[in-house]
């Protein structure tokens, strides 16, 4: 459903771990935080689903939606076949990609199926848009959940990073490809209008999932040229508290014509929050400054604020 990437984790690494006993107290608030993230990702998924999508014949992307289509055709149990369906993705995650990765999956589907089972939800609203929005809503905020708690709730993103290693594509050409196929056959099988809705319910799904994992700490990617780039860097490293990497360029064309000059340029990486006034505190250094800005997709190491994925 998203373009996460799973495969951050390194491959086949053992089911269990001997932490060091200095280490023993944040291994073991890491898995209690981490079950609790996997805990309430189920629970919103489910609710997004008995809520609004289920009652109302809406279906989802990825396994989610083949797992409703199917339930369409069959009458068989949603909890049954989200189990079912995901097993060979789990299968796949277990001996391709992490095998944490695949126990964790395999915990939070098979708790998403026994609340599926056994929790009741109320019909909330019976206005589709409504229906297609918000369900999209808690149906992606509990598959972001489960992913910041080091599982999976839908095995599209396995295959699709299994996918990408073996051709040109990228995970989220090959999650459109899958989606496309489905919503195709929900046009199909159930009514163009449902599966409009469901590619609504989908698009805010997708949304949610980018925010619970990005959040308000997507970061952006900060190029900076100017005379005064000491200075700015400074700023950056002493007001901000941000780290800073300073290139050696040399001016090309600008407003006043050839400039070959030297000129240091400054980088930055900071999160969208900080730009404001970061280009606030540029202006009041250097209002002729130029500077890029460009999103970028994560980080790692430097000063950099950064929410652990679990």
């Amino acid at each position: 459903m998203s373009d996460f990437p799973l495969d951050h984790l390194p491959a086949n690494r053992p089911l269990t771990a001997s932490p060091e006993p200095q280490s023993k107290s944040r291994w073991l608030r890491h898995n209690i935080s981490s079950a609790l993230l996997l805990l309430a990702g189920v629970f919103s998924a489910a609710f997004g689903l008995k809520a609004f999508l289920l009652p109302n014949d809406f279906i989802d992307g990825g396994v989610t939606g083949i797992s409703l289509l199917v339930r369409q055709l069959t009458d068989w149990p949603l909890s049954v076949l989200i189990v079912v369906i995901n097993i060979p993705f789990i299968i796949m995650a277990y001996f391709q990609m992490d095998r944490v990765l695949a126990f964790k999956t395999l915990c939070a589907i098979l708790m998403l199926a026994l609340v599926l089972l056994v929790v009741s939800f109320p019909n909330l609203t019976q206005d589709k848009l409504l229906i297609s929005v918000f369900g999209g809503f808690f149906l992606g905020a509990g598959i972001g959940l489960a992913m910041r708690g080091g599982g999976v709730l839908d095995g599209t993103e396995i295959l699709a990073v299994f996918l990408s290693k073996k051709t040109s594509l990228t995970v989220g050409d090959i999650i459109l490809l899958f989606n496309i196929c489905i919503f195709a056959a929900a046009a199909w099988i159930l009514s163009v209008e449902t599966a409009l809705y469901s590619i609504l319910a989908y698009l805010s799904a997708a949304k949610t999932i980018d925010f619970i994992i990005d959040g308000i700490e997507e970061y952006t990617g900060v190029t900076i040229v100017s005379s005064r780039s000491d200075a700015i860097r400074r700023m950056i490293t002493e007001k901000l508290g941000r780290g800073a990497t300073v290139y050696n360029g040399k001016g090309g064309f600008g407003t006043h014509g050839d400039q070959p000059n030297a000129v240091d340029i400054v980088f930055t990486v900071i999160t969208r929050l900080e730009l404001a006034r970061l280009k606030a505190e540029v202006e009041q250094i250097d209002i002729q400054a130029f500077m890029v800005m460009h999103s970028v997709k994560d980080t790692k190491g430097g000063m950099i604020k950064k929410r652990p994925l679990h």
